[in-house]
């Protein structure tokens, strides 16, 4: 074996002894490992998952250093009572940083009396390329896992997205949807990234070193695998509770075969949920080809969509997406969505049928609450609901599924 040869099969293995620790964490992880700053109320016995109330959502916002402001104002804008929010701000952030997010949340009172909302405590990198990106999520998904049994959808959020429906018109609408159901951009049809992302072997240092470096290539590529078909799409999308137990708790060794094997990709975020979920008999007929976000790309696409500005409200307006990215922090269009679309004051959660503060003019609406399992939509639910309605049709034909 040449030098070259021994230096690549020693970075290999050093990355595969770290993955495995990551994986003891992801599946064996103790309360230290994630920081509450809420309260420690029983957040199930708020929601539950019975049958006849409207669905849950989990939330895994994330985001870096100087993100703080912005991830709160998200985090307001997707606030209700019922869903459940993890935040996490990466390794190149601060710990000032995630102590004042954590004061931050606690300075909401509904977060206080709801106790739905925690901070990660012990960071993960936050690296775009290589594969503790993947790592991160799946230690997020296996938090909320065992903090909570009463959400039906994970959704991963950034500090750059933003939502364009209000928690009621999301949870209204994903009513009437089949709580099996994931929506995951996919397609079979590699393209440039089957020589570019799949088959050159790369080693995140980000499983084995503290500081952030940038990721390592080999010089030889490797061949397509015949175990298993690739798929890729987007990293952003919307998982059901029954796939996401698949992928943490793996009673099939897919999850835990691809993760070895996409632990030597460039972008394995752009992969593995994919491939896993396509490759199961158990999962494959539950996709719907979309991510529900509306992005504005180049041609061929970049590594990352266009940033949004006002020019672009009126498109995401009639996107009939649940979600936008990506924004520049405070861009005067998130006003406009706050504005128009969630009719959200400054440092004030999205309102919803749940908040019954009084009609005083400097009064926050949601500083009072009633029952949390009623919804009302707003005027903008009919264009999410339109494009739901389109997408299920394509479900039913299973046309776009795994193909």
């Amino acid at each position: 074996m040449g030098a070259e040869k021994k230096w690549v099969f020693t970075l290999f293995s050093a990355a595969f002894i770290s993955l495995l620790i990551f994986i003891s964490t992801i599946f064996g992880f103790s309360s230290s490992y994630y920081m509450p700053f809420s309260s420690h109320k029983p957040f199930t016995s708020v929601v539950g998952r019975v049958q006849g109330r409207p669905p849950a959502f989990a939330y895994y916002i994330s985001g870096g250093h100087g993100d703080v402001d912005r991830m709160f104002r998200l985090l307001l804008a997707v606030y209700h009572p019922r869903n459940r929010y993890l935040l996490h701000i990466s390794t190149d952030g601060t710990s000032t940083e995630r102590v004042k997010l954590g004061e931050l949340v606690k300075s909401v009172p509904s977060v206080r009396a709801f106790g739905n909302v925690d901070v990660i405590g012990k960071p993960d990198p936050g690296t775009y390329m290589g594969s503790s990106n993947v790592a991160a999520v799946l230690r997020a998904s296996s938090i909320l896992l065992k903090v909570d049994g009463g959400w039906d959808w994970f959704i991963t959020l950034s500090a750059k997205d933003y939502p364009l429906i209000t928690q009621d018109d999301l949870s209204h609408v994903f009513s009437l949807v089949k709580r099996d159901l994931n929506f995951i951009d996919h397609t079979s049809d590699l393209g440039f990234k089957e020589d570019q992302r799949v088959k050159p072997i790369v080693v995140d240092p980000g499983l084995y070193l503290a500081r952030r470096t940038q990721i390592f290539h080999a010089t030889e590529k490797r061949p397509l695998p015949d175990a298993y078909k690739i798929f890729t799409g987007s990293p952003w999308f919307t998982l059901s509770r029954s796939f996401l137990e698949f992928c943490v708790f793996g009673w099939d060794n897919l999850p835990r075969t691809l993760l070895m094997y996409f632990t030597n990709a460039v972008l394995p975020q752009e992969f593995y949920f994919h491939s896993v979920i396509c490759n199961s008999l158990e999962f494959r007929n539950t996709t719907v080809n979309n991510d529900l976000r509306f992005m504005v790309w180049d041609n061929p696409p970049k590594m990352e969509p266009h940033f949004l500005n006002t020019t672009n409200f009126k498109q995401m307006v009639e996107s009939g997406a649940g979600f936008a990215r990506q924004f520049k922090k405070d861009d005067p269009v998130l006003d406009m969505v706050d504005e128009k679309i969630l009719q959200r004051g400054h440092n004030r959660v999205t309102p919803g049928a749940w908040c019954k503060g009084g009609s005083r003019w400097l009064m926050d609406p949601c500083s009072r609450w009633g029952n949390v399992n009623v919804l009302r939509p707003s005027q903008y639910f009919k264009k999410f609901q339109e494009s739901i309605d389109k997408l299920l049709d394509d479900v039913k034909s299973q046309s776009n599924q795994c193909r």
